[in-house]
């Protein structure tokens, strides 16, 4: 059972350590091919020809090592996101851009590589602190792109703003959450036009 990721979850030791590279680097390795929920801090120590508790001295569990390797993969989905947002110049295309981006760039992440679907997997499900700072991140942009719309009188005011940027949220989360993605797969091609439409209409002054 996963438990809740508290301060002291974090890694141990210091920051830049090469040795914390090394394990991460092993552990993502692993993952890739015996998945998540199979690999043992163990596995990890042969693989990296150190000791159980060497490894305890930089991370204080294997979700530890997951939340690492998890929150990389989320900064590439956000780097993705934010690159497409910032390439696009009005609001109302920044927001269809960020549709786009959100279900074109989990599909790569997550399902081109499954083994490390696992880890999101294993993150979605326990609420790791990861995934719980993603969505703080996408939130964020997200009102943003509503100030700015708000700004050009692009888009409605009435609303108050975290509450509209908490529903398109809603709507983006199942092609953000590794566990509702897998269910909304068949819907990818057209989701991100149909539904960003739906959205900007609703936003309309």
């Amino acid at each position: 059972m996963n438990k809740t990721p508290t301060a002291s979850g974090q890694p141990r030791g210091p920051a830049e350590h090469e040795v914390r590279s090394q394990i991460v680097a092993a552990a993502t390795a692993h993952f890739r091919l015996y998945g998540y929920e199979k690999t043992t801090v163990s596995d990890l120590a042969k693989a990296i020809g150190f000791s159980k508790a060497y490894i305890y001295k930089f991370f204080e569990s294997k979700q530890a090592i997951g939340e690492l390797i998890c929150a990389n993969c989320l900064r590439e989905i956000e780097a993705d996101v934010r690159a497409a947002v910032d390439g696009a110049g009005r609001p109302p295309e920044k927001l269809r851009r960020m549709f786009k981006a959100v279900v074109e760039s989990s599909l790569r992440l997550f399902f081109e590589d499954r083994k490390l679907y696992d880890i999101a997997a294993s993150a979605a499900t326990g609420r790791w602190e990861a995934v719980r700072a993603f969505e703080e991140r996408i939130q964020a942009l997200l009102q943003d792109i509503l100030r700015q719309g708000r700004d050009s009188e692009e888009f409605e005011r009435k609303t108050p703003l975290d509450e509209a940027a908490a529903a398109i949220y809603l709507v983006m989360r199942p092609y953000l959450n590794p566990l509702l993605l897998q269910h909304s797969f068949d819907y990818t091609e057209d989701a991100p036009a149909q539904l960003s439409s739906l959205v900007l209409r609703s936003l309309s002054p």
